[in-house]
């Protein structure tokens, strides 16, 4: 009987800071850090290409700074900051399962990561590398979902793959209102027009324009990120047209 095939064989696994808290309502959870680097590794194994942008909602939020009264700018910087943290976190937990990782920085820190230099990136990822984005775009009022929608683009990801704490997108908030809906299939036309909290709307014109489709789905569940890759239905499927 032949082996089933990864559907994906490059992709963007885009982790929200939450994803890497764990239960915890902020920091880090060793736990949930070693059991997503021991799946990234499991993947990466299978001769597939894994690039990953990490948020930073763990740490430190810029909108949450800038509603404080800080300034924007300064605010975002930071939260480039707490991406940082995280990136090197996950990274030293995939090298650990014997996979070889390098985490670039969309600004510079040269004492702790690579610059960001796509021709690079793919170097790394073509030798079997696991490539870590931190620091988003490098710029201030974009967020790390518009960093990980460009990143598909640059690399020419087949898919982004969308770790979150929720199961996928709901047509209402599923913490509120208690008979909110999975949804299984959603256009980026119907996202915005729903307003559909997934993304703001700069990361969804991008994959739009570009046709990468992204897999939202629950990161906190062990083997669902092996799943998505497998091509396996999870979570919320979003992109392209309802004929698509």
């Amino acid at each position: 009987m032949t082996k089933k095939q990864p559907k994906y064989r490059r992709f963007i696994l885009k982790i929200s800071g939450e994803s890497l808290s764990g239960d915890q309502p902020y920091g880090l959870d060793y736990p949930t850090l070693t059991r997503m680097a021991e799946e990234i590794a499991a993947i990466n194994r299978l001769d597939v290409q894994i690039a990953i942008v990490v948020g930073g909602g763990n740490i430190w939020r810029g909108l949450t700074g800038s509603a404080g009264g800080m300034d924007r700018s300064t605010a975002d910087h930071m939260g480039m900051m707490a991406t940082m943290i995280n990136a090197l976190a996950l990274g030293d937990a995939v090298e650990k399962t014997g996979v070889n990782c390098r985490v670039q920085s969309a600004i510079e820190v040269k004492a702790v990561a690579e610059p960001y230099i796509r021709l690079r990136a793919l170097r790394h990822l073509e030798k079997g590398r696991v490539v870590i984005f931190a620091a988003g775009t490098g710029n201030p009022y974009f967020s790390t979902d518009t960093a990980a929608a460009l990143r598909a683009a640059e690399i020419h990801a087949e898919v982004i793959l969308m770790a979150k704490k929720v199961d996928g997108i709901y047509d209402a908030d599923p913490k509120v209102h208690k008979d909110a809906r999975l949804l299984q299939r959603v256009t980026y036309l119907e996202m915005l027009q729903r307003e559909l909290q997934v993304m703001d709307s700069t990361a969804a014109s991008l994959c739009k324009d570009n046709k990468i489709p992204i897999i939202v789905f629950n990161g906190a569940e062990p083997g669902n990120m092996m799943k998505a890759v497998m091509g396996e239905p999870i979570g919320t499927y979003l992109g392209g047209d309802n004929n698509d």
